[in-house]
């Protein structure tokens, strides 16, 4: 009962995070934005040769036509969700002289074939495509031939879409074709954020697996390899003989693949991620920042995390339980949409709207503050000696870390020779605040794990930890938590009992100043 229960949980979880990037305005949209609902072919999905339909629906605002042309931003939903229909939905976009062109994904909605999940030989054409029929379009501003002004919005997978289609424009063509973006709650490395560690995050891809099953939208080897994942306690990469390689499958499928290229986009992004997401967490939205644009670009781009995205109950180990975006409404008064529209007029239009907080990341904390700084690397150490946590059942352990007052914000790690006696070791492990260790709360939900496959005996590893925003305050104490199983890597803990123990361990915080 228990799974079927979380299931739902994450299934309910997916859904809602798709539907943070266009949340609805008023019921009453532009009466006289015109509204076409069509279908463009794309290429065929992989061993087929049957073309593939790619539905959308293109939003043209009042007063938009040849003579007085406007950017247009492209929309996209999330996994196992359709494009977005409702005129009200872009209604500040439109009322603001923005086009808007939502689309359904390969596999989604009205659309035809198969996800292929963001791979550039598969998606890579379907977004090509809708760019070179906005191209054509009169009533859109155009930089150059085959070049529209171009922005960019959507959550999770899509937010996926964002990056495919900047940096297949780079791949093919040298240059980019979208001018600025404003992705959320998704990707840098997907493999990573499926299987930290080759440890499957197997609420989420139980989730992910539903949420394609009644449109049949997944390849059936991919059904299969995320069952042999839930199964095995591995990720499965074809090592087996007999089971299947999802991470060839995956390998192209986000910016980390175009990174491995030497590719980088030059272009303004305002990134979103969540502090409380468990599937793309904090820390993929910082590699996407750090990584996939280039520094000049940093300058015009801002980072925002907020307390939400994908986001399941956080039981064992206890988390905390909170929704709010202070980050948003600090720099622009209102929410993340109400900042893009801001962000675009900067971009796309050259606007001075006075919007304030370029080439800086802005992080949430669990009270609904808003911490900003420049850099999210740690820079101040702790030695904590040795730590332990047992492996297959038992408490989660609290090791004190710093005594309040003290800010972080960013992405700590652990340095350490780690020892355990048998094989498949796991366990995990998260920043948490408490008055007491009875008390101690993981600070925004995530834990990440510990994996020694086979018996290690002072091994020197470096042990990520979870990207977190708090502020401790007087009286209370920043810990390090550690857990022999985590409801979100459920039944991917060790299978065999026994203990995992890092001695020497150094605790390396991202400490605001003063």
């Amino acid at each position: 009962m228990k799974s079927r229960i979380a299931l739902a949980a994450g299934a309910a979880a997916l859904a809602a995070a798709t539907l943070t990037a266009v949340p609805a305005t008023t019921a009453q949209a532009a009466e006289a934005v015109t509204v076409t609902d069509a279908c463009l072919t794309s290429v065929p999905d992989p061993g087929s040769t049957a073309p593939v339909d790619i539905c959308y629906t293109l939003f043209q605002p009042v007063g938009a036509d040849a003579k007085h042309r406007v950017p247009l931003i492209f929309h996209s939903h999330g996994w196992g969700g359709s494009r977005t229909r409702s005129a009200a939905s872009f209604q500040k976009f439109t009322d603001a002289g923005y086009g808007v062109l939502s689309f359904d994904q390969r596999g989604f909605g009205a659309s035809g074939g198969q996800a292929y999940v963001m791979n550039p030989d598969v998606e890579g054409h379907d977004v090509r495509a809708l760019v070179d029929l906005v191209s054509k379009l009169s009533w859109v501003t155009q930089d150059r031939p085959g070049d529209p002004r171009l922005g960019a919005i959507g959550g999770s997978y899509g937010g996926g879409y964002q990056f495919l289609g900047a940096f297949e424009s780079l791949r093919l063509k040298g240059r980019p074709i979208f001018d600025a973006l404003a992705p959320e709650i998704t990707w840098y490395d997907l493999k990573e954020s499926l299987a930290p560690e080759n440890v499957v995050r197997t609420e989420w891809a139980a989730a992910l697996t539903a949420a394609a099953v009644p449109g049949d939208s997944l390849p059936r080897s991919v059904y299969k390899g995320l069952v042999e994942g839930a199964a095995t306690g591995n990720w499965p990469d074809g090592s087996i003989p007999g089971t299947e390689n999802l991470t060839a499958f995956f390998e192209k499928n986000g910016p980390k693949w175009h990174v491995g290229k030497g590719r980088k986009l030059k272009i303004p992004t305002l990134l979103g991620q969540g502090t409380t997401d468990s599937l793309f967490p904090l820390e993929q939205g910082l590699q996407n920042f750090q990584r996939s644009i280039t520094r000049k670009a940093r300058t015009k781009s801002i980072f925002i995390g907020y307390n939400g995205g994908h986001v399941l109950p956080a039981v064992y180990p206890r988390g905390v339980s909170v929704t709010s975006d202070p980050c948003s409404k600090e720099l622009a008064g209102g929410s993340f949409q109400d900042l893009s529209l801001r962000f675009f007029d900067e971009q796309l239009r050259k606007k001075k709207t006075g919007l304030k907080g370029y080439g800086a990341y802005h992080l949430a904390t669990p009270d609904s503050t808003c911490t900003s700084v420049k850099s999210v690397a740690a820079n101040t150490t702790v030695d904590l000696g040795t730590i332990a946590s047992t492996e297959l059942a038992g408490p989660a352990l609290p090791f004190a870390v710093a005594q309040g007052p003290i800010r972080i914000a960013g992405t700590p790690y652990l340095t350490g020779s780690l020892s355990a006696a048998g094989v498949n070791n796991r366990a995990f492990a998260g920043l948490a605040i408490g008055s007491n260790p009875l008390d101690a709360r993981l600070i925004q939900n995530n834990v990440l794990p510990i994996n020694a496959p086979l018996p290690v005996n002072g091994e020197a590893r470096r042990v990520a930890l979870p990207s977190v925003a708090i502020d401790v305050p007087a009286g209370q104490t920043l810990y390090l938590l550690m857990s022999p199983f985590s409801e979100n890597f459920v039944g991917m803990g060790s299978r065999t009992p026994g203990a995992i123990v890092l001695q020497n361990t150094v605790i390396h915080l991202p400490v605001v100043a003063n």
